[in-house]
């Protein structure tokens, strides 16, 4: 089964409905500002960013805000629940910079070279995203010399995900803070 034909899946919606909730919280704002973290992942204006795993669109917004009018944003999930509640989202907020696309991000369909900044944020590891898969895609759709932000979570994964980046020998670390690592393209 394609991860899309999966992310349409009433029961995987159903599942992942709580998380969306707990995704878009207040609290979860409270705990992690979405501004500061895309602060220290280096967002800026009209950079073309693409949202690997936008959710219920936690990050969405305020990266499409930052980003501005001259910039764009590729907000990509496997679920259509997640999508829609996006898609509400940008519409309520009025943005005209944001697409919204139910895709597989080991397979993206975006040009190559297209991209200026990949958001992995919270999305690694995960069993349907293999790194080994995953990166080299990432590395595909990227402009030269641009960059990938990966936000982990839990902090158990800190160990081993980034060594696992760097040992594609595609990707450098340019710096990391507040569990933000930010990768430059080589």
């Amino acid at each position: 089964m394609k991860t899309e034909d999966l992310g349409n899946s009433k029961l995987i919606n159903l599942i992942f409905k709580p998380a969306g909730i707990l995704m878009g919280s207040r609290i979860r704002k409270w705990l992690m500002n979405p501004v500061k973290t895309l602060q220290i992942a280096d967002v800026q204006p009209t950079q073309t960013i693409l949202e690997v795993g936008c959710g219920t669109g936690f990050f969405t917004i305020p990266a499409a805000q930052l980003v501005g009018d001259q910039g764009s944003l590729v907000a990509m999930d496997a679920s259509s629940g997640f999508l829609e509640v996006v898609a509400k989202k940008v519409e309520k907020a009025n943005l005209k910079n944001v697409s919204i696309i139910q895709r597989d991000a080991l397979n993206t369909r975006l040009e190559t070279a297209s991209i200026d900044k990949v958001l992995l944020f919270g999305v690694i590891p995960f069993p349907l995203l293999p790194l080994d898969k995953l990166l080299p895609e990432m590395h595909r759709i990227l402009k030269p010399d641009a960059t990938m932000a990966v936000w982990l979570f839990p902090p158990l994964v800190h160990s081993w995900v980034p060594k696992a980046i760097l040992q594609t020998n595609i990707f450098e670390l340019i710096n990391k803070k507040n569990s933000v690592y930010n990768y430059k393209r080589i």
